[in-house]
């Protein structure tokens, strides 16, 4: 028998790499599609009621039937409302000369009525301290700019208290407004968090003061609205040693104390770098994280069932660190965003499962920077009211209902490899699937961690458990051709003043857009068959209707 030729067992062996099989169980549901993507967040509050502050608003209450929740920085910070690099203000709270308390809520109130206006809910962050409660209040306004120390911006906004009877009242004040002014029933669907990462320097003070300062805020929310949701402690990723001992002894506050908690929050992210001139991805940090929460909750019983969302999960921390300065943040324009986003959710979803954890929501920090340079790098789903590629990917999420089911993959990551390496090696070609009554949907995608051009997928998808004769298939998918805008753009010259004729082409190609026109599908023995051609870091969308 002749021995075959080196470079033909190459080509087999790319061959059988490429031919990557996913198989769909349609009819073995394995828990619930919660809508955990419809989750985000900002530092800027004033950007909220800015001309495409508000587009992008509507455009996120519009991406998903079921509520979609926008969080945000300074609700309660001093100063003019002018917004800047991750600072905000409303000037909710100042003392007259007497020291008594003089409440405003013109600005919290034009946040909250742009949310409300478009069909979002607020996920109320209840922070930072107001310049008058200050333990020290000056300085107090940052002057942070990309690129910036940021020695100098953790300022007398993040310090405790001087007052917490005071800090209490404010509170109460703030949710008996809110219910007067909206409803009780409306700000009962809300979330009330308290603070952001209290174990780093967000909070100028120990576990112990925050514990106390949750203490009074919980209470007084409580008081103003005792059917209203509140919880934290927004603390920084788990998987380190301190930020993970913070969120237990927080837990174990709790619960020796009996304070109200009705959902657990803590933040998740992933950890770029550039390697030999290009982007790596970091995404084992970002599972990492969600998995060691979930163990952290696990610990205590009584907390086990309670919701959590994970009030920030991104590829990194910095929204506001543009790409032009902070090169590991590369990958934030294009398809790459996109895709490992898909995969987080996924991970995010079988770790959940695997920990007999509530998962409620992966909250997305990022929205848009007005009056920036088109395609900076900042980590938005919007540029100057052009939507980036990753915001087509929770207009995806926001199209699938149902129950989740089982999935198989011949090139699939799984979580616990995510976690250990990342996707170093082959790619992870997978898929999240779920079904209802009158459909298949199939998320799949293409994601490396590595920003280099990498061989197509050939993939071969395999719906089991469908029944007729025929199925309808709508095929929508974001790559460098497809629902993305910075290709556009840059085929455009890269325009910094594009005309109204290129804005309207940009607005166009920002839009989740369809491969190919629908077909039907033939179904043979209760499955049908889709091949696809997936290029690195793609994502597809596999809608099949009965």
């Amino acid at each position: 028998m002749r021995s075959i030729p080196a470079f033909l067992m190459m080509l087999i062996s790319l061959n059988a790499q490429d031919a990557v099989r996913i198989r769909v169980h349609a009819d073995e549901k394995i828990g619930a599609f919660k809508p955990i993507y419809g989750y985000f967040g900002y530092d800027e509050p004033n950007f909220t009621y800015t001309k495409n502050g508000r587009k992008l608003v509507g455009e996120l209450a519009a991406l998903s039937a079921s509520p979609v929740y926008i969080r945000t920085h300074f609700m309660l910070s001093t100063g003019d409302g002018t917004a800047g690099f991750k600072f905000g203000s409303t000037n909710a709270y100042t003392e007259d000369a007497s020291g008594k308390p003089v409440y405003d809520w013109t600005i919290t109130d034009r946040i909250i009525d742009t949310y409300l206006e478009a069909g979002a809910k607020p996920f109320v962050e209840i922070g930072f301290m107001p310049k008058a409660l200050s333990t020290n209040p000056e300085p107090y306004r940052p002057d942070w700019s990309p690129g910036s120390n940021f020695s100098q911006y953790y300022l007398g906004w993040a310090y405790p208290p001087k007052d917490y009877s005071k800090w209490a009242e404010l509170v109460y004040q703030w949710v008996r407004h809110a219910v007067t002014k909206y409803g009780r029933s409306e700000v009962e669907s809300w979330y009330w968090e308290v603070w952001n990462e209290p174990d780093i320097a967000y909070w100028h003070g120990t576990p112990e003061e925050y514990d106390k300062l949750y203490d009074f805020t919980a209470e007084a929310v409580k008081r103003a609205l005792p059917g209203a949701r509140v919880g934290g402690p927004a603390s920084t990723g788990p998987s380190g040693a301190k930020s993970g001992a913070f969120l237990r002894q927080f837990l174990e506050h709790c619960s020796a104390k009996n304070a109200p908690l009705d959902f657990i929050t803590y933040h998740a992210k992933g950890r770029p770098s550039v390697v030999d001139g290009h982007v790596r991805m970091g995404i084992s940090k970002n599972a990492e994280d969600v998995d060691k929460g979930f163990q952290i909750v696990r610990e205590f019983p009584k907390f086990r069932d309670l919701p959590i969302v994970l009030s920030e999960s991104d590829p990194e921390g910095c929204a506001a660190c543009s790409a032009r300065v902070y090169p590991q943040n590369a990958y934030r324009n294009g398809p790459l965003y996109a895709s490992y986003e898909a995969a987080m959710m996924k991970n995010i979803f079988e770790l959940a499962d695997r920990a007999k954890t509530n998962i409620a929501g992966m909250l997305t920090w990022a929205f848009e920077f007005e009056d920036q340079p088109y395609f900076d790098g900042f980590r938005t789903l919007a540029t100057n009211g052009i939507d980036k590629p990753v915001l087509n990917l929770f207009r995806m999420a926001g199209m699938m209902r149902g129950d989740r089911v089982r999935t198989e993959s011949s090139a699939g990551v799984s979580a616990q490899t995510m976690i250990a390496e990342g996707v170093r090696g082959n790619a992870d070609v997978d898929a999240l699937a779920v079904r209802s009554d009158r459909d298949v949907s199939v998320l799949a995608w293409n994601y490396h961690d590595d920003d280099l051009p990498g061989a197509e997928a050939h993939v071969k998808i395999e719906v089991t458990g469908v029944l007729g004769g025929r199925v309808l298939l709508r095929h929508y998918r974001i790559d460098e051709t497809h629902s993305n805008a910075w290709t556009a753009w840059k085929k455009m010259g890269s325009p910094q003043h594009p005309s109204a004729e290129q804005y309207a082409a940009l607005e166009a190609a920002g839009q989740l857009q369809e491969l190919d026109s629908p077909r039907w599908i033939v179904v043979k023995g209760g499955e049908a068959t889709i091949d696809l051609t997936m290029p690195r870091q793609a994502v597809s969308l596999l809608n099949l209707l009965f």
